[in-house]
């Protein structure tokens, strides 16, 4: 069955044709591993795995490439501030490298808990400093770059087209709305791909321009060159990697050897929370451990996740996160029935229809809120049969969810002692009366004792206080 993906690059849905028959190649951009990710950065790597899984599903061999960049990422897009991983290790008194090696460890252990298929090659930026400076070269001896005292610009005036995935048109802004003007620029879209370093700089490297340090689009462009060749079929990253970091890259390997390094470029829209964006000064960007603490599993978040296309923004909150922890509970509990019955289903053609339309919808430009209207459609199933609980596995190919183990995630749920359910009970009776005073009493009293009730549509939810 074809496969169907939205080309950034053209702007529209097309047939994915590989540039070699079953294999594909995929280059994603992975963590600044300056501190912990939060849940709207996971929504990407999420989004990275039903890629990786729907190829698989569909028979391809895969060679995909992640970088961590442990180096050269500014706090700002017009190649200013410091360098995050610096900035960084000067706060918490330690070197970048340990504050790299801290940081990648607990992604990746997030990663794990979400039940993510690794890369292949998993590559850091500062074990690839000569295949950037190599790079660097490259771009100047084909006149794209010049020397100034901050360091090496690439010159867009060079290019046919700049940009080419946003399509925003430079010439109607005003030099300063994106990024400062520096008097050494040619242009002012001009932007860095190696950096000269501050004499107090910790991370720099011997070059030809003397002691410096690569710019965060050079790494990318170098890296993926290095293990996937000079074209390769797609490229990933989230929205807010379109309108720079991902331009630049197209831009460096023109100015490099040619040509665009991908065919096709996907990226997964932003998650909002309780419909405004993640920010620090509003105290609302989220780890998988604050969902955890809430009573919601990192899988029940990347079910969640499935509830809206990834090119759709997606608004996050608790109670939509809880209300996933519950369907993956069902889900769990479906699959379990059906593992665990001894009826035969003989409806062969109701299998198959449940398949094709499954790989319809995953082959659709990862259609998961379709795949998983499927999904439960087969739960539903009258009949629970052992020939569904493997389909479901089939399913879970994709999805992720860690189906086979469902015994053992259902085991560990809250555990709620007798005196607490009498204490539900006695309230529900008080509400019922209208005798909303004692109800309320007896909620705190609740509390005292270590839970949190939650009154909802469908009944009575109960949380355990983590201290």
């Amino acid at each position: 069955m074809q496969i169907k993906l939205y080309n950034t690059l053209t702007h529209k849905k097309e047939d994915f044709t590989p540039r070699e028959n079953k294999k594909v190649s995929i280059y994603s951009c992975g963590p600044t591993v300056y501190s912990y990710a939060h849940i709207g950065n996971f929504r990407a790597y999420i989004f990275m795995d039903n890629l990786r899984r729907m190829f698989k599903y569909n028979g391809y061999e895969l060679n995909h490439v992640m970088n961590i960049t442990d180096v050269g990422h500014l706090t700002s897009d017009a190649d200013t501030g410091e360098d995050k991983m610096e900035k960084a290790a000067k706060k918490e008194g330690k070197n970048p490298y340990e504050i790299a090696e801290f940081y990648t460890k607990a992604f990746m252990e997030d990663l794990e808990s979400l039940n993510i298929d690794k890369p292949s090659t998993i590559t850091k930026a500062t074990d690839n400093i000569n295949e950037m400076m190599e790079m660097v070269q490259e771009i100047i001896d084909n006149g794209y770059g010049y020397e100034t005292s901050k360091g090496i610009y690439f010159d867009i005036s060079k290019l046919d087209k700049y940009p080419v995935l946003s399509n925003n048109d430079l010439s109607g802004e005003e030099h300063g709305a994106r990024i400062d003007v520096d008097p050494e620029k040619r242009n002012p879209y001009d932007f860095a791909i190696w950096i000269k370093a501050p004499e107090n700089h910790l991370m720099k490297w011997d070059s030809p321009w003397g002691k410096s340090y690569p710019g965060w689009h050079i790494e990318c462009s170098a890296m993926g060159r290095k293990f996937l060749g000079e074209n390769f079929d797609i490229h990933t990253g989230g929205v807010d990697h379109i309108p720079v970091h991902h331009e630049n890259e197209i831009a460096q390997c023109k100015g490099a050897f040619g040509h665009n390094p991908a065919n096709y470029w996907m990226h997964c829209e932003f998650l909002l929370v309780d419909g405004g964006k993640m920010s620090k000064s509003l105290g609302n960007i989220y780890r998988l451990k604050d969902l955890q603490e809430k009573g919601a599993e990192p899988l029940a978040y990347k079910l969640f996740c499935y509830s809206s296309h990834y090119r759709n923004k997606l608004n996050f909150t608790f109670d939509g996160v809880l209300s996933a922890q519950k369907a993956l509970n069902r889900l769990r509990e479906g699959y379990l029935k059906n593992l665990e019955s001894t009826e035969s289903y003989n409806d062969e053609n109701r299998i198959l229809d449940y398949e094709n339309r499954f790989l319809e919808a995953i082959n659709d430009d990862l259609n998961m809120p379709v795949a998983m209207g499927i999904v439960w459609e087969v739960i539903r199933n009258e009949t629970k049969s052992i020939k569904i609980a493997k389909l479901l596995e089939k399913f879970d190919e994709v999805l992720g969810l860690d189906l086979k183990n469902a015994k053992k995630y259902l085991e560990t749920k809250i555990d709620i002692p007798t005196e607490i359910e009498e204490l539900i009970e006695k309230r529900k009776l008080a509400k019922q009366e209208k005798n909303y005073e004692e109800a309320d009493k007896i909620r705190d009293e609740i509390k005292e004792k270590g839970y949190i009730i939650k009154d909802t549509k469908v009944g009575v939810e109960v949380e355990k206080i983590i201290n």
